[in-house]
């Protein structure tokens, strides 16, 4: 066979001997298999996470959010005890308050209770049970008082009488007559026997009957919405010794107490 691609230049060109390097394969050792065995697995784990590993991290959070969630578990606990602890300050706060606004809402000093004395009285035009008098309380002009007194006392025996009465009460009309007070009476338990209470001689026609301790100014009319008088007359009694009392503190004017024939009587 012809060797077409061979240019035969003759000894043109001199020839070099080169030596060449002997080669020796390279025949890796039994421990040197067991190393490259190890080496790419120890590097695959190195690059490639095991679940444990790649799980790690989220299971690392857990904590902190549980930690943060009792915090906040904690932080509402302690503001609802807070605010509990506070509701009970103010209840308490506000118990001593609520008996003192109802020991004023009963209070005596809330009635302007003056000394009066009786002009003239006489029978209402269209009540047999009533009377109707003109008291004077010291203001110049006498006050018309309707009375439910015509069963327990003439006009005769009131006329000239001194009498204890409220002067701050509504005015308002009794059977079509105009009332400017409420004249105070004892009365027996049965009502057979009523009385206009009785203050002492010597004591000052208008003067402000007192009760020791309770010095308020009183009401300059009284709300009957309130309904204040019902809640004091309770308390309204004579004692044992006839003497008027409101919770057994007398009824005092300049000249003494004011006191009733009755004994134990109720006051209104």
């Amino acid at each position: 066979m012809v060797k077409t691609n061979v240019v035969d230049f003759g000894g043109l060109i001199e020839k070099i001997q080169v030596d060449k390097a002997p080669f020796t394969p390279y025949i890796p050792s039994s421990k040197n298999n067991e190393k490259a065995e190890v080496e790419p697995a120890s590097k695959k784990e190195a690059i490639v996470p095991s679940k444990k590993e790649a799980t790690a991290p989220k299971n690392a959070e857990k904590p902190s959010s549980s930690t943060d969630s009792e915090k906040k578990k904690k932080t509402t606990a302690e503001e609802k005890g807070k605010g509990k602890s506070d509701k009970k300050t103010e209840e308490k706060k506000k118990a001593p308050e609520e008996p003192a606004a109802k020991d004023a809402e009963c209070s005596v000093s809330l009635l302007n209770i003056q000394v009066g004395r009786i002009l003239s009285a006489k029978k209402h035009p269209s009540a047999d049970s009533l009377l109707v008098e003109e008291i004077d309380v010291g203001e110049g002009t006498a006050r018309q008082v309707v009375s439910g007194l015509a069963k327990y006392c003439t006009p005769e025996e009131l006329t000239n009488r001194l009498v204890v009465l409220i002067t701050n009460v509504k005015p308002g009309k009794l059977r079509d007559v105009m009332s400017c007070g409420l004249v105070l009476c004892a009365s027996n338990e049965d009502h057979t026997k009523v009385e206009p209470l009785i203050p002492p001689n010597g004591a000052k026609i208008g003067e402000r009957v007192a009760f020791a301790g309770f010095d308020g100014k009183p009401e300059d009319v009284l709300n009957p919405k309130k309904k204040q008088l019902d809640k004091i007359t309770p308390n309204l009694y004579t004692d044992e010794n006839c003497v008027a009392t409101f919770k057994g503190i007398p009824f005092m004017t300049s000249a003494g107490p004011c006191t009733s024939s009755i004994p134990k009587a109720s006051i209104k």
